[in-house]
């Protein structure tokens, strides 16, 4: 048996993108992560939240306001498409999620382009001068106040 949601998400005819939490769930707590989340309270209506500007990648920031809920270790209920473990897999938009990856492979391989193989030691590279084996020809002296220059 799963535990009872803390929050469920949704689609609603007027509204667009909602949620609403349940009583699992201190009603200020819940009020602070969906306005976190850009979600606002719906007037005339109590524990129901809207998504603002849902015009906006709607989907996706729902799908995301889901995620980061799950991952503060909160129960959430999603409708199908706004479920990002469920959509994770179906929906590939541009096939952005694999460019991405091959981006990341790159990334972290070893490239041709930019080898650091030096021809010689780095040691050897730049040698240091040998020390003077006379002494400086200009004295160095104090300034009469004690500050050096």
């Amino acid at each position: 048996m799963h535990p009872a949601p803390h929050f469920a998400f949704g689609d609603h005819q007027e509204h667009g993108f909602v949620t609403t939490f349940t009583s699992t769930i201190p009603s200020h707590l819940a009020h602070w992560f969906l306005v976190h989340e850009e979600f606002e309270p719906v007037p005339g209506d109590p524990g129901l939240y809207r998504l603002s500007e849902p015009e906006r990648d709607g989907p996706r920031r729902t799908r995301q306001a889901v995620h980061d809920l799950r991952r503060r270790g909160y129960t959430v209920q999603a409708d199908l498409r706004l479920n990002p473990a469920d959509t994770a897999s179906t929906v590939r938009p541009h096939g952005l999620p694999e460019h991405r990856s091959r981006l990341a492979q790159a990334a972290a391989g070893r490239t041709t382009q930019r080898a650091m193989t030096p021809a010689a030691p780095l040691h050897a590279a730049r040698p240091v001068p040998p020390r003077p084996a006379y002494k400086p020809t200009v004295p160095l002296t104090a300034s009469g106040d004690g500050l050096s220059r």
